[in-house]
Protein backbone atom coordinates (compact mmCIF):
# COMPACT_ATOMS: atom_id res chain seq x y z
CA UNK A 1 0.00 0.00 0.00
CA UNK A 2 1.30 3.37 -0.87
CA UNK A 3 0.96 5.38 2.61
CA UNK A 4 1.78 8.89 1.48
CA UNK A 5 -1.02 8.28 -1.39
CA UNK A 6 -3.41 7.20 1.35
CA UNK A 7 -2.31 10.28 3.84
CA UNK A 8 -1.84 7.78 6.88
CA UNK A 9 1.62 8.20 8.21
CA UNK A 10 1.57 5.12 10.24
CA UNK A 11 -0.23 1.52 9.67
CA UNK A 12 -2.23 1.34 13.07
CA UNK A 13 -2.90 -2.05 12.87
CA UNK A 14 1.17 -2.43 13.47
CA UNK A 15 0.37 -1.99 16.99
CA UNK A 16 -1.54 -3.53 19.55
CA UNK A 17 -2.79 0.10 21.58
CA UNK A 18 -6.51 0.12 20.59
CA UNK A 19 -7.16 3.28 23.51
CA UNK A 20 -4.97 6.08 21.88
CA UNK A 21 -6.45 9.59 22.21
CA UNK A 22 -7.67 9.51 18.58
CA UNK A 23 -9.66 6.37 19.34
CA UNK A 24 -10.93 8.51 22.34
CA UNK A 25 -12.10 11.70 20.23
CA UNK A 26 -13.94 9.45 18.47
CA UNK A 27 -15.57 7.79 20.80
CA UNK A 28 -16.11 11.37 23.06
CA UNK A 29 -17.81 12.90 19.48
CA UNK A 30 -20.04 10.11 19.33
CA UNK A 31 -21.62 10.19 22.42
CA UNK A 32 -21.98 13.55 22.18
CA UNK A 33 -24.20 13.34 18.96
CA UNK A 34 -26.55 10.74 20.38
CA UNK A 35 -26.61 12.63 23.86
CA UNK A 36 -28.72 14.84 20.75
CA UNK A 37 -30.25 11.66 19.48
CA UNK A 38 -31.65 10.42 23.11
CA UNK A 39 -33.10 14.00 23.27
CA UNK A 40 -34.81 14.29 20.60
CA UNK A 41 -36.50 10.64 20.97
CA UNK A 42 -38.43 12.15 23.89
CA UNK A 43 -39.54 15.14 22.01
CA UNK A 44 -40.13 14.19 18.46
CA UNK A 45 -43.54 11.86 19.05
CA UNK A 46 -45.28 14.56 21.35
CA UNK A 47 -44.26 17.80 18.90
CA UNK A 48 -45.66 15.38 15.87
CA UNK A 49 -49.02 14.76 17.73
CA UNK A 50 -49.75 17.44 19.82
CA UNK A 51 -47.99 20.41 18.22
CA UNK A 52 -48.45 19.62 14.46
CA UNK A 53 -51.76 17.36 14.34
CA UNK A 54 -49.78 14.91 12.61
CA UNK A 55 -51.45 12.00 15.37
CA UNK A 56 -49.93 8.48 15.22
CA UNK A 57 -49.20 7.92 11.08
CA UNK A 58 -47.42 11.25 11.41
CA UNK A 59 -44.97 9.77 13.99
CA UNK A 60 -44.74 7.05 11.93
CA UNK A 61 -44.04 8.80 8.63
CA UNK A 62 -41.61 11.11 10.54
CA UNK A 63 -39.52 8.13 11.78
CA UNK A 64 -40.04 6.76 7.99
CA UNK A 65 -38.28 9.78 6.71
CA UNK A 66 -35.67 9.82 8.91
CA UNK A 67 -34.59 6.61 8.52
CA UNK A 68 -35.32 5.99 4.14
CA UNK A 69 -33.04 9.42 4.18
CA UNK A 70 -30.33 7.13 6.19
CA UNK A 71 -30.18 4.18 4.23
CA UNK A 72 -30.67 6.37 1.22
CA UNK A 73 -27.40 8.37 1.66
CA UNK A 74 -25.15 6.02 3.31
CA UNK A 75 -23.45 4.10 0.59
CA UNK A 76 -22.78 7.46 -0.76
CA UNK A 77 -21.09 9.03 2.90
CA UNK A 78 -18.64 6.22 2.36
CA UNK A 79 -17.07 7.29 -0.97
CA UNK A 80 -17.20 11.08 0.23
CA UNK A 81 -15.33 10.13 3.55
CA UNK A 82 -12.31 8.53 1.41
CA UNK A 83 -12.82 11.48 -1.05
CA UNK A 84 -12.12 14.54 1.98
CA UNK A 85 -11.45 12.22 4.99
CA UNK A 86 -13.64 10.27 7.59
CA UNK A 87 -13.32 13.83 10.35
CA UNK A 88 -14.37 16.37 7.56
CA UNK A 89 -17.35 14.00 7.57
CA UNK A 90 -17.70 13.42 10.89
CA UNK A 91 -17.71 17.37 11.51
CA UNK A 92 -20.17 17.89 8.23
CA UNK A 93 -22.85 15.58 9.17
CA UNK A 94 -23.04 16.67 13.43
CA UNK A 95 -23.71 20.14 12.24
CA UNK A 96 -25.88 19.21 9.38
CA UNK A 97 -27.90 17.52 12.32
CA UNK A 98 -27.46 20.64 14.71
CA UNK A 99 -28.73 23.32 12.20
CA UNK A 100 -32.26 20.94 11.14
CA UNK A 101 -32.73 20.25 15.31
CA UNK A 102 -32.48 23.85 15.99
CA UNK A 103 -35.28 24.20 12.75
CA UNK A 104 -37.25 21.66 13.34
CA UNK A 105 -38.40 23.11 16.40
CA UNK A 106 -39.82 26.22 14.51
CA UNK A 107 -41.66 23.99 11.69
CA UNK A 108 -45.60 25.42 10.85
CA UNK A 109 -46.60 22.27 9.97
CA UNK A 110 -45.72 18.44 8.95
CA UNK A 111 -43.93 18.54 5.73
CA UNK A 112 -41.47 20.93 6.63
CA UNK A 113 -40.84 19.08 9.87
CA UNK A 114 -40.14 15.68 8.25
CA UNK A 115 -37.86 17.66 5.70
CA UNK A 116 -35.70 18.49 8.65
CA UNK A 117 -35.87 14.51 9.74
CA UNK A 118 -34.31 13.96 6.43
CA UNK A 119 -31.88 16.24 7.07
CA UNK A 120 -31.23 14.46 10.12
CA UNK A 121 -31.40 11.34 8.75
CA UNK A 122 -28.24 13.02 6.42
CA UNK A 123 -26.35 13.52 9.05
CA UNK A 124 -26.78 10.75 11.22
CA UNK A 125 -25.46 8.52 8.50
CA UNK A 126 -22.51 10.42 7.92
CA UNK A 127 -21.12 11.22 11.33
CA UNK A 128 -22.14 7.45 12.34
CA UNK A 129 -20.15 5.99 8.70
CA UNK A 130 -17.32 8.19 9.11
CA UNK A 131 -17.02 7.55 12.81
CA UNK A 132 -17.42 3.32 12.78
CA UNK A 133 -14.95 3.49 9.83
CA UNK A 134 -12.06 5.80 11.33
CA UNK A 135 -12.73 3.39 14.73
CA UNK A 136 -11.99 0.20 12.33
CA UNK A 137 -8.90 2.36 10.78
CA UNK A 138 -7.36 2.90 14.25
CA UNK A 139 -7.97 -0.24 15.84
CA UNK A 140 -4.91 -3.01 15.73
CA UNK A 141 -5.74 -6.31 13.42
CA UNK A 142 -7.65 -8.59 15.48
CA UNK A 143 -9.20 -5.86 18.01
CA UNK A 144 -11.75 -4.71 15.94
CA UNK A 145 -14.69 -6.22 17.15
CA UNK A 146 -12.96 -4.67 19.85
CA UNK A 147 -12.99 -1.25 18.66
CA UNK A 148 -16.53 -1.52 17.79
CA UNK A 149 -17.62 -2.32 21.12
CA UNK A 150 -16.29 0.61 22.55
CA UNK A 151 -18.01 2.98 20.06
CA UNK A 152 -21.05 1.22 20.46
CA UNK A 153 -21.07 1.46 24.27
CA UNK A 154 -20.92 5.80 23.66
CA UNK A 155 -23.77 5.57 21.09
CA UNK A 156 -26.03 3.31 23.29
CA UNK A 157 -24.98 5.61 26.53
CA UNK A 158 -25.81 8.81 24.50
CA UNK A 159 -29.28 6.97 23.68
CA UNK A 160 -29.66 5.96 27.27
CA UNK A 161 -28.66 9.38 28.93
CA UNK A 162 -30.42 11.89 26.27
CA UNK A 163 -34.23 10.98 27.39
CA UNK A 164 -33.77 11.47 30.83
CA UNK A 165 -32.29 15.06 30.16
CA UNK A 166 -34.38 15.46 27.74
CA UNK A 167 -37.78 14.39 29.74
CA UNK A 168 -35.72 17.55 32.49
CA UNK A 169 -35.66 20.65 29.95
CA UNK A 170 -38.95 19.29 27.35
CA UNK A 171 -41.25 19.64 30.96
CA UNK A 172 -44.46 20.10 29.71
CA UNK A 173 -43.88 21.70 26.09
CA UNK A 174 -40.91 23.39 26.11
CA UNK A 175 -39.88 22.14 22.61
CA UNK A 176 -38.01 24.83 20.98
CA UNK A 177 -35.86 24.68 24.04
CA UNK A 178 -35.14 20.91 24.11
CA UNK A 179 -34.12 21.05 20.12
CA UNK A 180 -31.96 24.06 20.54
CA UNK A 181 -30.31 22.46 23.88
CA UNK A 182 -30.01 19.15 21.94
CA UNK A 183 -28.19 20.65 18.93
CA UNK A 184 -25.39 22.14 20.98
CA UNK A 185 -24.61 18.61 21.76
CA UNK A 186 -24.21 18.30 18.27
CA UNK A 187 -22.12 20.77 17.81
CA UNK A 188 -19.80 20.18 20.46
CA UNK A 189 -19.77 16.53 18.72
CA UNK A 190 -18.73 18.08 15.44
CA UNK A 191 -16.19 20.37 17.89
CA UNK A 192 -15.07 16.90 19.47
CA UNK A 193 -14.46 15.65 15.85
CA UNK A 194 -11.73 18.66 14.94
CA UNK A 195 -9.15 17.16 17.98
CA UNK A 196 -8.99 14.00 15.71
CA UNK A 197 -5.04 14.76 14.09
CA UNK A 198 -5.45 14.87 10.43
CA UNK A 199 -2.42 11.86 10.54
CA UNK A 200 -5.02 9.39 11.04
CA UNK A 201 -7.51 10.97 9.15
CA UNK A 202 -7.43 8.83 6.07
CA UNK A 203 -8.25 9.67 2.71
CA UNK A 204 -8.07 7.29 -0.29
CA UNK A 205 -6.63 7.83 -3.48
CA UNK A 206 -8.86 8.40 -6.35
CA UNK A 207 -9.63 4.88 -8.33
CA UNK A 208 -10.73 4.78 -11.86
CA UNK A 209 -12.78 1.67 -11.13
CA UNK A 210 -16.21 2.43 -10.44
CA UNK A 211 -17.50 0.26 -7.71
CA UNK A 212 -20.78 -0.68 -6.67
CA UNK A 213 -21.95 1.73 -3.92
CA UNK A 214 -23.69 -0.91 -2.13
CA UNK A 215 -20.45 -3.14 -1.28
CA UNK A 216 -21.06 -7.37 -1.45
CA UNK A 217 -19.22 -8.38 1.50
CA UNK A 218 -22.02 -5.78 3.91
CA UNK A 219 -24.96 -8.41 2.26
CA UNK A 220 -24.60 -11.30 4.46
CA UNK A 221 -23.25 -9.41 7.71
CA UNK A 222 -25.86 -6.83 7.05
CA UNK A 223 -28.86 -9.57 6.70
CA UNK A 224 -28.24 -11.19 10.05
CA UNK A 225 -27.89 -7.55 11.93
CA UNK A 226 -31.29 -6.96 9.79
CA UNK A 227 -33.11 -9.85 11.65
CA UNK A 228 -31.67 -9.05 15.16
CA UNK A 229 -32.73 -5.55 15.17
CA UNK A 230 -36.20 -6.40 13.17
CA UNK A 231 -36.82 -9.06 16.38
CA UNK A 232 -35.25 -6.44 18.69
CA UNK A 233 -38.36 -4.15 17.24
CA UNK A 234 -40.63 -5.87 18.99
CA UNK A 235 -39.20 -5.13 22.32
CA UNK A 236 -39.01 -1.65 21.74
CA UNK A 237 -42.44 -0.99 20.25
CA UNK A 238 -44.88 -3.39 22.09
CA UNK A 239 -43.47 -3.47 25.97
CA UNK A 240 -44.10 -0.35 27.48
CA UNK A 241 -48.00 -1.13 26.88
CA UNK A 242 -47.37 -5.11 27.52
CA UNK A 243 -45.94 -4.11 31.08
CA UNK A 244 -49.30 -2.31 32.11
CA UNK A 245 -51.26 -5.38 30.42
CA UNK A 246 -49.45 -7.76 33.06
CA UNK A 247 -49.47 -5.55 36.17
CA UNK A 248 -46.11 -3.47 35.85
CA UNK A 249 -46.76 -0.08 36.24
CA UNK A 250 -44.26 1.54 33.99
CA UNK A 251 -41.71 -0.24 31.61
CA UNK A 252 -38.59 2.10 32.62
CA UNK A 253 -36.96 -0.21 34.80
CA UNK A 254 -37.43 -2.71 31.56
CA UNK A 255 -36.01 -0.83 29.38
CA UNK A 256 -32.80 -0.03 32.18
CA UNK A 257 -32.47 -3.43 32.92
CA UNK A 258 -31.64 -4.50 28.95
CA UNK A 259 -29.59 -1.51 28.08
CA UNK A 260 -27.39 -2.13 31.65
CA UNK A 261 -26.86 -5.51 30.61
CA UNK A 262 -25.97 -5.28 27.71
CA UNK A 263 -23.46 -1.83 28.30
CA UNK A 264 -22.22 -3.79 31.01
CA UNK A 265 -21.47 -6.79 28.54
CA UNK A 266 -19.80 -4.94 25.52
CA UNK A 267 -17.32 -3.69 28.33
CA UNK A 268 -16.32 -6.58 30.13
CA UNK A 269 -16.64 -8.71 26.96
CA UNK A 270 -14.95 -6.93 24.37
CA UNK A 271 -12.30 -8.66 23.58
CA UNK A 272 -14.55 -11.79 22.97
CA UNK A 273 -15.98 -11.03 19.80
CA UNK A 274 -11.99 -10.77 17.95
CA UNK A 275 -11.23 -14.21 20.11
CA UNK A 276 -14.22 -16.98 19.18
CA UNK A 277 -15.25 -14.98 16.18
CA UNK A 278 -18.50 -13.87 14.66
CA UNK A 279 -20.43 -17.23 14.51
CA UNK A 280 -19.95 -18.52 17.66
CA UNK A 281 -20.49 -14.69 19.36
CA UNK A 282 -23.67 -13.84 17.15
CA UNK A 283 -25.51 -17.35 17.35
CA UNK A 284 -25.52 -16.85 21.27
CA UNK A 285 -26.43 -13.16 20.54
CA UNK A 286 -29.71 -14.73 18.32
CA UNK A 287 -30.34 -17.54 20.28
CA UNK A 288 -30.82 -15.30 23.30
CA UNK A 289 -33.12 -12.94 21.52
CA UNK A 290 -35.48 -15.64 20.41
CA UNK A 291 -35.17 -16.93 23.82
CA UNK A 292 -36.19 -13.71 25.03
CA UNK A 293 -39.24 -12.98 22.41
CA UNK A 294 -40.34 -16.81 23.47
CA UNK A 295 -40.60 -16.25 27.06
CA UNK A 296 -42.47 -12.52 26.07
CA UNK A 297 -45.11 -14.86 23.63
CA UNK A 298 -45.26 -17.31 26.07
CA UNK A 299 -45.14 -16.10 29.77
CA UNK A 300 -47.52 -13.08 30.33
CA UNK A 301 -46.47 -12.23 33.87
CA UNK A 302 -44.27 -9.49 35.68
CA UNK A 303 -41.09 -12.24 36.02
CA UNK A 304 -41.49 -13.02 32.54
CA UNK A 305 -40.74 -9.23 31.63
CA UNK A 306 -37.65 -9.27 34.08
CA UNK A 307 -37.04 -12.56 32.84
CA UNK A 308 -37.37 -11.22 28.81
CA UNK A 309 -35.13 -7.88 29.51
CA UNK A 310 -32.41 -9.73 30.52
CA UNK A 311 -32.36 -12.12 27.41
CA UNK A 312 -32.88 -9.30 25.19
CA UNK A 313 -29.78 -7.52 26.93
CA UNK A 314 -27.49 -10.11 26.43
CA UNK A 315 -28.28 -10.77 22.69
CA UNK A 316 -28.10 -6.77 22.00
CA UNK A 317 -24.21 -6.94 23.49
CA UNK A 318 -22.92 -9.17 21.03
CA UNK A 319 -24.74 -8.85 17.74
CA UNK A 320 -23.19 -6.01 16.25
CA UNK A 321 -19.18 -5.65 17.20
CA UNK A 322 -18.23 -9.42 15.44
CA UNK A 323 -20.45 -8.47 12.68
CA UNK A 324 -18.87 -5.49 12.25
CA UNK A 325 -15.29 -6.67 12.26
CA UNK A 326 -16.61 -9.51 9.70
CA UNK A 327 -17.29 -7.04 7.13
CA UNK A 328 -14.04 -4.74 8.23
CA UNK A 329 -12.26 -7.91 7.71
CA UNK A 330 -13.45 -9.42 4.23
CA UNK A 331 -12.52 -5.98 2.42
CA UNK A 332 -9.32 -4.03 1.26
CA UNK A 333 -8.52 -0.72 3.28
CA UNK A 334 -9.39 1.26 0.04
CA UNK A 335 -13.19 -0.54 0.23
CA UNK A 336 -13.88 -0.69 3.54
CA UNK A 337 -15.62 2.97 4.23
CA UNK A 338 -18.20 2.05 0.94
CA UNK A 339 -18.30 -2.03 3.27
CA UNK A 340 -18.86 0.54 6.34
CA UNK A 341 -21.69 2.28 4.67
CA UNK A 342 -23.39 -0.35 3.35
CA UNK A 343 -23.33 -2.74 6.40
CA UNK A 344 -24.71 -0.02 8.94
CA UNK A 345 -27.39 0.63 6.38
CA UNK A 346 -28.92 -2.62 7.75
CA UNK A 347 -29.71 -0.50 10.60
CA UNK A 348 -32.41 1.07 9.76
CA UNK A 349 -33.41 -1.65 7.44
CA UNK A 350 -34.20 -3.73 10.03
CA UNK A 351 -35.66 -1.48 12.37
CA UNK A 352 -38.30 -0.55 9.59
CA UNK A 353 -38.95 -3.60 8.48
CA UNK A 354 -39.47 -5.26 11.56
CA UNK A 355 -41.88 -2.94 12.78
CA UNK A 356 -43.66 -3.21 9.69
CA UNK A 357 -44.04 -6.76 10.22
CA UNK A 358 -44.62 -6.81 13.60
CA UNK A 359 -47.14 -4.20 13.68
CA UNK A 360 -49.16 -5.76 11.12
CA UNK A 361 -48.91 -9.04 13.17
CA UNK A 362 -49.72 -7.58 16.36
CA UNK A 363 -52.68 -5.24 14.61
CA UNK A 364 -54.25 -8.84 13.62
CA UNK A 365 -52.68 -11.31 16.39
CA UNK A 366 -51.97 -9.03 19.48
CA UNK A 367 -48.35 -8.16 21.09
CA UNK A 368 -47.85 -11.64 21.78
CA UNK A 369 -48.33 -13.26 18.16
CA UNK A 370 -46.00 -9.86 17.46
CA UNK A 371 -43.19 -11.39 19.96
CA UNK A 372 -43.80 -15.23 18.65
CA UNK A 373 -42.91 -13.82 15.15
CA UNK A 374 -40.03 -12.25 15.73
CA UNK A 375 -38.80 -15.04 17.85
CA UNK A 376 -39.11 -16.94 14.28
CA UNK A 377 -37.23 -13.69 12.93
CA UNK A 378 -34.71 -14.79 15.26
CA UNK A 379 -33.88 -17.77 14.57
CA UNK A 380 -34.44 -17.18 10.84
CA UNK A 381 -31.51 -14.79 11.49
CA UNK A 382 -29.29 -17.60 12.44
CA UNK A 383 -29.82 -19.83 10.32
CA UNK A 384 -28.36 -16.55 7.81
CA UNK A 385 -25.54 -16.79 10.08
CA UNK A 386 -24.48 -20.24 9.39
CA UNK A 387 -25.40 -20.48 5.63
CA UNK A 388 -24.52 -17.04 4.13
CA UNK A 389 -21.50 -15.40 6.37
CA UNK A 390 -18.07 -17.09 5.31
CA UNK A 391 -15.98 -18.57 8.41
CA UNK A 392 -12.79 -16.46 8.87
CA UNK A 393 -9.39 -17.10 10.42
CA UNK A 394 -10.04 -16.48 14.39
CA UNK A 395 -7.62 -13.91 15.47
CA UNK A 396 -6.36 -14.19 19.35
CA UNK A 397 -5.96 -10.54 20.93
CA UNK A 398 -5.59 -12.15 23.71
CA UNK A 399 -2.52 -14.07 23.47
CA UNK A 400 -0.65 -10.39 22.75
Amino acid sequence: MNRSATGVAENTSASTRLVTLPFVAVTASMLLFFLYVGMAIVAIPRFVEFELNGGEIGIGVAIAAFAIAAIAVRPFVGRLSDRYGRRALMTSGALITAGAGVLAGFAPNLPVFLAFRVMTGVGEAAIFVAAATLIADLSPEGRRAEGASYLSVAVYTGIGLGPVLGEWVLADDRYRLLFAVASLFAVASALMSRLIPARVDRKAPRSDTKASLFHRAAIAPGLVLMCTLASFAAFGAFIPDHARSVGLSSAGGLFLAYSSISLFLRVIGARLPDALGAHPMVTIALLFMAAGMTVLAMVPTVWGLWTAAVLVGIAMAFNYPPLMAAVIDAVPESERAVAVGSFTAFFEIGSVAGGLILGTVAEFYGKRGGFAVAAVIALGGLVMLWTMLPRRPVQRPFAR
